[in-house]
């Protein structure tokens, strides 16, 4: 008996702690679903713009104080409706190209080599769109005479943030349209331009270039090892390997060879350099005996296809002057510089649109960012920065756009020349620092892969490399201070001394222009005290003296 009542003590306190545990992992349960719903509340807001052509005042300021009414009126309903579509449809259609990269395949199922580079439905729609919003058709068609290419630049910019790394092959593609149009539009090549800047999507020709060989980048005279042949018809057949070629999905490319002897000998340094134009496939969709060896795995740009190439015979056509190839490309190298400065302003206006609407959302420390006075101090030098550049582009812009139409006299000829390699490397520079301070806004979540602010970052480091780097370019700001006998440089200070002088009117400007005077004057005694070592010493000094003409021309 006594055994049975300890077993039915130890029944009930058994069923009794049971119950107890059971109790308390409902109570644990009922907590975890109160703190996981508290938890799950405390989201963060999603940085978001709108039409991206409305909310930049600086943009449309610009624009209504440069553009004729007349121009402007129409420009400003087609910018409208423009940045209607980026943000509706185009902005996703970016995203696609991000998370669908091209893919490279050599071989089909039997073994048979192809070659084929299969990019995305978005990035082939991008390609429509880009002939549809005559991206680069505003330009040569000139409706609006020397308006155009500023007008041009200006949907160039809006479009940029949005185009899924598009806007490379579009630079390419405007560029060897501006070469084949500075030739004279020979009759050989009218179809091909005539496709470049086509408005139908069905006729739009993308253009790649083929600078770059396995020696080097920018110092194609020493690089360059590609010999033509040339074949009983006139044409040419290309030998060579090409190590960086940019957009290899297009439909053509310009590109610098070495014309061969009959000796199989060819000229070296850049007088041996010609350019020729050639199609990459043909009608049936065959490459032109051209073999991809890899796709690039590049830090950023990754939606677009950058391939080493060999050139086994490519069939090709010399449209320079036999050894002035180099010469012939200096068209395309202005276009695709001024792209690169359109790409960096484009960045840094986006990454400051994210972050100031991030500033009007986030709570911390009690109050929104936008009322820590620190953090807007921290937006407002972003700003400061991308409005210099923003004015730099547009001045730019304007001065191609009278050159282009015969209007620019040989003073505002002369300052192109020197502001094109100055905006290039400074807004370049000014892209990645802008990103990097802006993605530090965003606290960890500008780390995060899937907010799409690292891919920003990422394409934007490439600004400072494509198309000279920084020291490639201070270099070329002393060739055309050289070659025009210092006449760049006197036009440089004439213009800026002008434009003080506007300025110096209005009250609230005169500490500004007095600090822009004295950096001229700096600036006027550095070139002064350099004397007889001035080569040396003014290479030296390249890349300060270049960011010193960037900083006071855009202040």
């Amino acid at each position: 008996c006594q055994m049975l009542s300890i077993k039915r003590i130890n029944t009930t306190v058994g069923q009794e702690q049971q119950a107890g545990m059971k109790e308390k992992q409902v109570l644990e349960d009922s907590e975890m679903r109160l703190a996981r719903r508290d938890t799950e509340a405390l989201f963060q807001e999603q940085p978001e713009t709108g039409n991206p052509y409305l909310e930049d005042t600086l943009l449309r300021s610009y624009l209504k104080t440069h553009l004729p009414p007349k121009v402007l009126e129409e420009v400003h309903q087609d910018l409208e409706r423009f940045g209607n579509r980026l943000l509706t449809k185009i902005q996703p259609l970016s995203w696609e190209c991000e998370l669908n990269p091209p893919v490279f395949r050599q071989f089909d199922a039997w073994g048979r080599r192809v070659d084929h580079i299969h990019t995305c439905s978005a990035w082939r729609r991008m390609k429509e769109i880009s002939a549809e919003e005559g991206l680069i058709a505003e330009a040569y068609e000139k409706g609006y005479s020397n308006w155009s290419r500023l007008y041009q630049a200006v949907k160039l910019y809006l479009f940029s943030s949005s185009s899924g790394g598009f806007s490379c092959p579009l630079a390419m593609t405007d560029g060897a349209a501006k070469v084949i149009e500075s030739l004279g539009i020979p009759g050989s090549l009218k179809n091909a331009f005539d496709r470049l800047t086509s408005r139908d999507p069905e006729k739009f020709w993308t253009s790649g270039q083929w600078m770059t060989e396995r020696r080097g980048g920018s110092d194609v005279a020493n690089g360059t090892e590609t010999a033509a042949r040339k074949q009983p018809d006139g044409t040419y057949c290309l030998y060579g390997f090409k190590w960086f070629t940019s957009a290899a999905d297009s439909d053509m490319a310009l590109t610098l060879a070495r014309i061969a002897d009959a000796e199989g000998q060819c000229t070296q340094g850049s007088r041996g350099l010609s350019l020729f134009f050639l199609r990459v496939r043909d009608e049936e969709g065959k490459l032109n005996n051209i073999q991809v060896q890899r796709l690039k795995d590049k830090l950023g740009t990754r939606q677009m296809a950058t391939a080493e190439l060999w050139l086994q015979g490519a069939r090709a056509e010399l449209i320079s002057a036999e050894g002035r190839g180099v010469a012939a490309i200096s068209n395309m190298l202005n276009i695709t510089r001024i792209h690169n400065v359109i790409g960096a302003v484009a960045s840094m206006r986006r990454m400051i649109s994210l972050s100031r609407d991030y500033a009007r959302k986030r709570v911390v420390f009690g109050k929104l960012l936008k009322d820590h006075p620190l953090h807007v101090q921290t937006i407002a030098r972003m700003e400061v920065q991308a409005r210099g550049a923003f004015l730099l582009l547009m001045d730019i812009v304007r001065l191609l756009g009278l050159a282009e139409t015969n209007l620019a006299s040989e003073q505002e000829q002369l300052l192109l020349r020197l502001l094109v390699p100055v905006a290039k490397l400074y807004t370049g520079k000014q892209a990645s620092a802008v990103a990097v301070e802006a993605m530090e806004s965003f606290g960890g979540q500008g780390y995060m892969e899937d907010t799409g602010l690292p891919v920003m970052l990422r394409d934007a480091l490439v600004l400072s490399i494509w198309e000279g780097t920084t020291n490639i370019l201070s270099l070329d700001v002393l060739r055309s201070l050289a070659k025009s006998q210092g006449q760049v440089m006197a036009v440089f200070l004439s213009t800026v001394q002008k434009k003080l002088e506007l300025a110096s009117g209005t009250e609230e400007l005169s500490p500004a222009v007095q600090r822009a005077r004295e950096a001229i004057r700096s600036l006027q005694q550095f070139m002064a005290a350099t004397g007889s070592e001035r080569p040396l010493t003014m290479e030296l000094a390249a890349r300060d003296f270049s960011y010193s003409l960037a900083r006071i021309y855009t202040g």
